[in-house]
């Protein structure tokens, strides 16, 4: 995503918004091993709030993962 940085005499030069990304090592306990994903914040909180398991069988189910 692109946008402006604006200054305070209101010059504006490009600039690029990044994701927030976090390496996190997450436990599976159907598969009794651990997974490290590279993920943003939104996503850890809804891993949070669903679940591993069930992340990671929907995130199979649209094709994310193998």
């Amino acid at each position: 995503m692109v946008g402006n940085n604006v200054s305070h005499s209101n010059r504006k030069t490009k600039r690029k918004f990044y994701p927030n990304l976090v390496s996190k090592k997450f436990y599976l306990p159907e598969e009794d091993c651990f997974i490290t994903l590279k993920i943003s914040t939104s996503a850890l909180r809804t891993i949070n709030k669903k679940g591993i398991s069930a992340c990671i069988k929907e995130a199979r189910e649209k094709g994310y993962l193998k």
